[in-house]
């Protein structure tokens, strides 16, 4: 029986190094309070200002970043209805909470370029169904199109929540991913960009938006408001002054981080455009060896891809059957593209029956990720893209 070759390229690979962990160490020996208090403002504040939006709110993960904006524009009273376009390429928390919160959410097909929403199906989406939201994603870090997108936005007013969660250090034309939708969520997990060892952040220019973000994180109360929005709450209710840091307005969660994590975020934060930079640099080489050979994703010009994996899709099955196997083979660490089409899942097609596209379903059954992280080396990446072109 043939055993498999050790792992020497891993798709992954950790981004806090020994100088963050030194760094976290000495910050413990001070004895500082982990749980949720003024450093995590602070790593708030800084991803604000780096992002380029006024408003962001830390929480566990990206995952629970999507279910808080969610959950927030139920509460926010601004939805005609309760119909939600989702993509067909992304993670299975991009959509979930549409399903646990009872929106109606109506699969779009991928674009061919960039593997976000194919624009010309969401219109059609939107013609016929009107809907009050539209979710997308910024696809493994390659910029969509972004001004059509929101062309179409300002036609058919909806409210865009942008998954920016495999993608943040991307920028479409100047202006980073992340900054575009009404909120935007962003994750902090390990092999992303960067990491807090678990972590996400919801960010926004929107007030109420904001305000209802940071009571759902914490249990429905009032406590992280601002001071004049928690005194309009008090009067509002009339609120006995000794119960004021204990009750609860709405129906919250705890979906919290810590301050811990939030240190941690800080230490990359300073790092991040750098190690953006060096997945920028990787994915250049890459698809200067594999870009004229495979189908692989193709923002428009004046873009800046930042991914966590480089993706490309094979010619078909047997074809990427033996390119996986060529890469085990030699100790390179892969995966399918993303989760392939969403709409080919159980949680999808047992409840709303399978939804094929032919985009999504060339993404499902074709594709494949190569590893992507500031570690490798040139010389790294032209073994693997080898690999790759030998196999095919």
């Amino acid at each position: 029986m043939k055993t498999l070759s050790p792992i020497k390229y891993y798709l992954a690979e950790d981004t806090i190094d020994n100088k963050d962990i030194d760094r976290l160490i000495s910050w413990l020996k001070g004895t500082p309070r982990l749980t949720k208090d003024k450093v995590t403002v602070e790593f708030e504040e800084k991803w604000s200002r780096w992002v380029g939006l006024k408003h962001s709110v830390f929480c566990n993960s990206g995952s629970s970043a999507n279910l808080l904006m969610y959950y927030v524009l139920l509460l926010s009273g601004r939805l005609k209805n309760k119909k939600v376009v989702v993509p067909s390429v992304g993670w299975v928390t991009t959509i979930a909470p549409a399903i646990q919160f009872g929106f109606e959410p109506i699969m779009c097909e991928a674009d061919k370029d960039t593997f976000g929403l194919d624009l010309e199906h969401l219109e059609k989406i939107l013609i016929k169904d009107k809907p009050s939201t539209v979710m997308m994603v910024q696809v493994l870090g390659v910029p969509h199109k972004m001004d059509a997108l929101l062309k179409l936005k300002q036609k058919y007013g909806f409210i865009l929540l942008e998954d920016t969660c495999a993608a943040f250090g991307a920028k479409y034309k100047g202006k980073k991913v992340g900054s575009f939708g009404d909120m935007s969520s962003f994750s902090f997990y390990f092999g992303h960009q960067m990491s807090t060892i678990e972590g996400g952040m919801v960010s926004t220019d929107d007030k109420q938006f904001y305000d209802l973000l940071k009571m759902m994180r914490s249990h429905g109360w009032s406590k992280d408001l601002d001071k004049d929005a928690h005194n309009a709450l008090v009067q509002k209710y009339q609120v006995d002054d000794f119960h004021t840091p204990f009750v609860f307005y709405e129906a919250g969660f705890n979906l919290r981080s810590t301050d811990l994590n939030a240190y941690v975020g800080i230490g990359q934060l300073e790092k991040l455009d750098w190690m953006g930079q060096r997945r920028t640099e990787n994915h250049t080489r890459y698809k200067e060896h594999l870009g004229d050979k495979f189908y692989i994703q193709r923002p428009e010009e004046n873009c800046v891809i930042s991914s966590i994996h480089f993706g490309m899709l094979a010619e078909d099955e047997p074809q990427r059957k033996r390119i996986v196997k060529a890469l085990v083979e030699n100790g390179i660490e892969t995966r399918i593209f993303s989760a392939g089409n969403l709409g080919l899942h159980p949680f999808w097609f047992n409840r709303y029956g399978k939804a094929s596209f032919p985009m999504a379903d060339k993404i499902h059954h074709c594709g494949l990720f190569l590893p992507n992280h500031p570690s490798l080396k040139q010389e790294d990446i032209d073994f693997i893209a080898k690999v790759v072109l030998d196999a095919a």
